[in-house]
């Protein structure tokens, strides 16, 4: 791969790209691509029912999700369908909008924070079949509103209100991992801090006249503490990869999917395991997506707990501070930040 800039290499959204569909540029390819890409195995990611997690069988069901899969969906969240659907309209309605009216909220160079993809820093670098918006909604003296898009008009209360409900179901989410694993309910949560950050992102794959040969998303694993998905409506395209195998998210409906990232592995010392994930295209239709990465407060070392060090699973990982400072330059390189704490 080429050297790497400190610059980024400015691109087209992938909707400009779209207009040529006869000559798409080979940062988006995949050599390997052909029959079988996007090809993946059936097999039921577990469902977690909120109501019920507070029983010994629902805690173990989750433990060993998160153990094996590294994710689980979850039902009876507390959000309503007709919600979850406005969360969804919100970011179709954006990205209908003219480009020059999307534009007056384009992130800056080096900068991931509003409308536009992949940050690129090499001209050899692999790029995601997906446009996106991207904005930092935690801490609230951290939101940067200029990036917020002004249209649709409900576009800020919608997020806002979607906000304050996964934070209050991060609270339970972690609390329950903890509980799973024995340990005193807030002990994740105290590891993330008071002032812990959450970031979230629209992500839009128009469909592409080449889905063999492209994806939306790279395989990658979230930097994150936890991710929320809220998927499609209708189109499915979320895998994960487990033993070497491509198995398909399936849609359940008003059901968030719910993997861990990088930090929480570090945190339960590789008991639960960041899952390798990817988005696939679909050649005629258009596909949506709404995802938080919940991330500890920046000033927070992450590192094992001690709890979970034992002499049969000595500590596996360095101390980390400010994950997301070298998530990004991994993530486009392919590789996984969790290398550089991994012992």
């Amino acid at each position: 791969m080429a050297e790497w800039c400190e610059v980024e290499i400015v691109g087209k959204a992938v909707e400009e790209v779209m207009l040529n569909p006869e000559n798409l540029p080979k940062n988006y390819m995949y050599e390997e691509g052909g029959a079988g890409f996007r090809h993946a195995l059936d097999e039921d990611i577990p469902v977690v029912d909120l109501l019920s997690l507070s029983s010994q069988q629902e805690l173990a069901k989750l433990r060993r999700a998160l153990h094996s899969f590294g994710c689980f969906q979850v039902v009876n969240h507390g959000m309503e369908s007709s919600f979850l659907d406005q969360v969804r309209d919100i970011g179709k309605q954006f990205f209908q909008l003219p480009m020059e009216e999307k534009q007056k909220c384009a992130r800056e160079p080096n900068n991931v924070e509003g409308y536009g993809n992949d940050i690129i820093y090499s001209e050899n670098q692999r790029l995601d079949w997906t446009d996106r918006v991207y904005l930092k909604v935690l801490p609230e003296d951290q939101r940067k509103f200029q990036f917020w898009p002004p249209n649709p008009n409900d576009f800020r209360s919608t997020v806002l209100r979607y906000t304050d409900s996964i934070r209050l179901l991060t609270e339970v989410i972690l609390k329950a991992m903890a509980k799973s694993l024995n340990l005193e309910e807030d002990c994740f949560l105290n590891e993330c801090g008071e002032r812990a950050v959450m970031f979230l992102r629209f992500n839009y794959y128009p469909p592409c006249p080449m889905p063999d040969h492209v994806l939306g998303l790279k395989p990658h694993t979230d930097g994150s503490t936890i991710t929320f998905l809220l998927q499609d409506k209708q189109e499915e395209g979320l895998q994960v990869l487990k033993n070497d195998q491509w198995f398909k998210v399936p849609i359940v409906p008003d059901a968030l999917v719910i993997n861990i990232g990088d930090q929480m592995e570090i945190l339960s010392n590789g008991i639960f395991r960041s899952p390798v994930h990817r988005a696939v295209i679909n050649s005629e239709k258009e596909r949506l997506t709404v995802a938080m990465f919940c991330t500890p407060d920046i000033e927070k070392e992450i590192k094992p707990l001690d709890k979970l060090v034992t002499e049969s699973r000595p500590v596996l990982y360095r101390p980390v501070k400010n994950y997301a400072d070298f998530y990004f330059q991994y993530y486009q390189q392919g590789r996984r930040a969790i290398e550089a704490s991994r012992i």
